[in-house]
């Protein structure tokens, strides 16, 4: 990073922020998904929690909010509209308060369909962000993660 020319706070943050930076990417990056998605009316952080669900057979909230670094609510408000859609469902427990769910037969049938779409907006992004630039975040999410990045 270069060192601003200024002192003046604005300067320092806007050219050093590093948040301000992967929320700028963040935005492009989903942007190029949903704009490639639409067609299936299915967003990226929909398609994320599809993913997950699918992963977990019957996914608890807590698990997917701990796997995707979702607050509780962004998960509930992503739930209902795709229980609305058919595309999740609830699954009883016995615990009341929880409210598992799970994947169903039209969400499964939306995985499949979006596989075209998804290849065609993967490229979009690896051919803009590049290789390495790709390969920089697979490893910063691994330390997310807190997984190791050796074999």
């Amino acid at each position: 990073m270069s060192k601003p020319t200024t002192d003046r706070p604005e300067d320092i943050i806007a050219q050093e922020c590093v948040a301000v930076r992967l929320r700028m990417l963040n935005r492009v990056v989903s942007k190029i998904y949903d704009d490639t998605l639409r067609p299936l009316g299915v967003r990226a952080s929909q398609l994320n929690i599809l993913v997950a669900t699918a992963k977990f057979r019957v996914a608890h909230p807590v698990e997917i909010c701990d796997r995707l670094q979702l607050d509780a609510s962004t998960l509930s408000r992503n739930v209902e509209r795709m229980k609305a859609k058919g595309w999740l469902v609830v699954v009883p427990s016995a615990d009341g308060r929880a409210q598992p769910f799970r994947l169903t037969a039209k969400g499964r049938r939306l995985l499949q369909r979006v596989m075209p779409l998804w290849n065609e907006a993967q490229q979009k992004v690896n051919d803009l962000l590049g290789a390495e630039t790709l390969a920089v975040f697979d490893e910063a999410a691994q330390r997310v993660r807190g997984e190791s990045s050796s074999p």
